[in-house]
């Protein structure tokens, strides 16, 4: 039977202050309150993929219920992710994302033919996880955002090395009719206006089926500045006769990086019985971002100065389906989905050229030559614009099925077991195209491919296949004492296969077969990479009072091997991450302070980047070892209508071996002793700060016949080193700590909700990342800054019914 101080333990209201959820999110529901709250006196969640109060879960999670979520304007991932200590990320924009939990992050990953991401992103119980950016998922109508810090490879497998990130939406309901709308208007600071409308409907269709429908539409405003430019191209020939002057004067506009974004989602519940259920689901999202969405601190405050249009397309859906029920007095779950994702990416690629402009190499007789990287002679006595145009695209899919069944909750020992099949598939297509080279004389540097003005492509198919079975069982030695164990078996099989390159003869010499996979010329790529083992988990968890529970976990958690496309490269292993935790979950009276501490050994870590010589072809390396330690918690308390809260997060990770150079015969990895390392051992590993945190004073009051409230948020988080290696940081360099604060307040009568609030109110330019647009050896020193949103005034009126 289960522990009798659990089974036993009386949860009254405040235990919504629960462990790891963020700031104000979990006095927010403890009442019903002007914001919406729910009357729920606990929070739910699906950690260990069963439900169970968040205050039990001997798990570092954070969730973030319904309530915050609306409470703090949260409609896309960087709206969340700033609530989310634990959480960091690389982004170019909208959908173009790269999460990391807990400094595991190696500044390399996310490239479109590189490592899968270090953390997972479920919707529901289906991962849509991507090669090169997490979706972008709207939210509106979301039970909660879940956030599972640490190693989770037992009960959720491949790319959860780091954590898991999971947004679980609200699901039809028999009990009633129900429906809401929102409308919102708002404006940057200095930038434009923006706004949305979201609606959803809950009917039931009988006693046993119900079905629920949501509908958004989002236009965000822009607020970065394309600025008029003038570049001279010396073609990099010695000959300032016969220089190419270009400007942009067709693209200068005023905030020119808004974003439109559409869709909806529909569920069907059906009791098939008394105890089965089929919910089958169908989402869509359809996002068009205009512009760039990091800027050029060079030109100025939210300025860039562009030569090409950049936008990028991203539409996707999932069909899923989840049945469940029960077998005797166990509960048995299956989830099986189909996840298409394409993606059209044209960024500003020009600062390739422009670097490139004055390239010279050292021949393999020490002669320095001339690149001759942007001369293209135009067959009418004059030059070529030499600015490169980078045309990409992506087509994604994802078949998921899991099956796992659950004993009961109530006994002494309780077990989870399943089995998991995952196959995912990059369709890669990329063109870096000189306009007109088709037509014009040949160039010394790269000529285009026949037909076309692509001096590099890309057409390669990308094929992960995961295979997993696996079991977490629960024992309770006394009513206080629980021992938890979990074991996960891997297979997985990767392939590529296609072209890639530019169109060289030694290139072209590589070829294996001169069949052309779909446009491309024949196929130089055709590699595989597979292996299998064992993940495992271990904890032990202690009820000290009614009020009080500590655990310790020990856990290992992968991320599969893969293939360089480059020939003579060879596949990239597996990397693991084992984590030793040591956690607390406490409630003294009206105060609920919860924490852990954790240490990280990262092995063979994986790395992308570009060897130079290689023309931008990136590979991907088992770059070493690391290290990994920190401290994360949240203190909570209300007193009446007045709520505190707060939330942090310490990191220290870096590396523990050398990061050794790449060799130039063999292109992989060597470590030569009177050669310095790329990166030395104790190099901080990249992109998370050491220190982020937040916090939340809200206080809720009557007013007349309506409820009022005003709230403000502070967010803090730390400088970070840009990049791995040392030359890529010395090029970009790093970024610095800052701090914003965001304000609202607002009614609520009867079924109506009027708010008003102002986000990044004193107007910061915190850097959330530093990027480049091509690699870093290259364009380096043209990096820009991918910035918090600036101040943002807004206006949002609701109607439940």
């Amino acid at each position: 039977m289960r522990s009798k101080l659990v089974r036993d333990r009386m949860v009254p209201v405040l235990l919504a202050t629960t462990m790891f959820a963020a700031p104000g999110t979990a006095f927010a529901q403890q009442e019903p309150q002007a914001s919406g709250d729910t009357a729920d006196a606990e929070i739910i969640v699906t950690a260990n993929r069963r439900e169970e109060n968040l205050q039990d879960v001997p798990i570092s999670v954070t969730a973030i219920g319904e309530a915050k979520l609306d409470q703090a304007q949260v409609a896309s991932f960087d709206d969340y992710a700033k609530l989310l200590p634990s959480v960091s990320f690389q982004s170019f924009g909208p959908s173009q994302s790269q999460i990391f939990f807990r400094g595991v992050a190696s500044g390399g990953d996310g490239l479109h033919i590189g490592p899968l991401p270090t953390s997972s992103l479920y919707l529901d119980e289906i991962p849509v996880t991507t090669i090169f950016g997490s979706v972008d998922v709207h939210i509106y109508d979301i039970a909660r955002v879940e956030a599972l810090a640490g190693p989770q490879g037992t009960l959720f497998g491949a790319s959860s090395l780091s954590g898991t990130l999971r947004i679980i939406t609200n699901q039809p309901s028999t009990s009633g009719f129900s429906g809401n709308i929102d409308v919102q208007g708002n404006k940057f600071g200095k930038g434009d206006f923006g706004g949305s409308v979201e609606s959803y409907i809950n009917v039931p269709l009988s006693d046993r089926a119900a079905l629920r429908v949501v509908g958004f539409y989002e236009k965000q405003g822009g607020y970065i500045d394309n600025i008029a430019q003038t570049r001279t191209f010396t073609l990099d020939d010695g000959d300032p006769t016969t220089n190419v002057v270009v400007n942009n004067s067709a693209l200068v506009e005023n905030d020119y990086n808004d974003v439109e974004t559409y869709g909806g989602r529909a569920a069907l519940k059906i009791d098939l019985d008394d105890s089965w259920t089929a919910t089958p689901q169908l989402i869509y999202q359809h996002q068009v971002a205009h512009g760039g969405f990091l800027y050029d601190p060079r030109k100025g405050d939210l300025n860039v100065t562009d030569s090409l249009p950049s936008v990028n397309k991203d539409r996707w859906y999932q069909a899923a389906l989840t049945i469940q029920g029960k077998i005797s007095d166990w509960d048995l779950t299956y989830a099986g989905g189909y996840f298409s994702r394409k993606v059209n990416n044209r960024p500003d690629y020009s600062y390739y050229s422009v670097a490139y402009d004055s390239y010279t190499y050292v021949d393999d007789n020490g002669v320095t030559q001339f690149g001759y990287a942007t001369y293209y002679p135009d067959g009418k006595g004059g030059f070529l614009d030499p600015t490169q145009n980078a045309i990409l695209g992506d087509t994604y899919t994802k078949i998921t099925n899991e099956l796992r069944i659950s004993s009961p909750s109530d006994r002494r020992m309780r077990l989870t077991a399943g089995l998991f099949m995952q196959r995912q598939t990059d369709a890669v297509r990329a063109d870096y195209e000189v306009q007109g080279t088709g037509a014009a004389d040949f160039s010394p540097w790269l000529s285009p491919f026949p037909g076309t003005d692509s001096v590099y492509t890309t057409r390669v198919k990308r094929i992960d296949r995961d295979y997993a079975a696996f079991a977490q069982g629960e024992f309770d030695l006394t009513d206080a004492l629980t021992v938890i164990g979990g074991l996960r078996y891997y297979r997985y099989n990767n392939t590529i296969f296609g072209f890639s390159g530019p169109n060289t003869g030694s290139n072209l010499a590589t070829c294996l077969t001169t069949t052309p996979y779909k446009t491309g010329p024949c196929v130089n790529v055709d590699k595989r990479s597979k292996d299998d083992g064992f993940i495992w988990k271990g904890s032990v968890k202690y009820q000290v009072t009614p009020d009080v529970m500590v655990y310790g976990t020990v856990s290992r958690g992968y991320r599969p091997g893969g293939n360089n496309r480059r020939p003579g490269v060879d596949p990239f292993k597996a990397d693991t991450l084992d984590n030793y935790e040591l956690g607390w979950k406490t409630r003294f009276s009206n105060v609920t302070f919860n924490g852990a501490v954790f240490y990280e050994k990262w092995k063979d870590l994986q790395y992308s980047l570009v060897p130079v010589g290689q023309n931008g072809q990136t590979n991907t390396y088992n770059a070493g070892d690391a290290r990994i330690y920190g401290i994360e918690g949240e203190i909570s308390a209300r007193w009446g209508g007045l709520i505190l809260s707060a939330g942090a997060t310490y990191v220290d990770a870096q590396l523990t071996t050398d990061f050794c150079q790449v060799d130039p015969i063999t292109k992989n990895i060597v470590c030569v002793p009177a050669q310095a390392p790329a990166a030395a051992k104790g190099t901080r590993l990249p992109v998370t700060p050491k220190f982020k945190g937040n916090a939340t004073a809200r206080y809720e009051f009557p007013l007349g016949a309506s409820q009022g409230f005003v709230q403000g948020v502070v967010n803090h988080q730390g400088g970070t080193r840009s990049f791995l290696t040392d030359a890529d940081f010395a090029a970009v360099g790093a970024t610095r700590a800052f701090t914003t604060f965001d304000f609202s307040a607002g009614l609520h009568w009867d079924q109506f909700r009027l708010e008003a609030f102002i986000q990044n109110a004193f107007d910061k330019r915190g850097a959330l990342s530093l990027n480049s647009v091509c690699v870093t050896q290259i364009c380096g020193q043209y990096s820009r800054i991918y910035p918090v949103k600036p101040q943002l005034f807004g206006l949002k009126a609701g109607y439940d019914f």
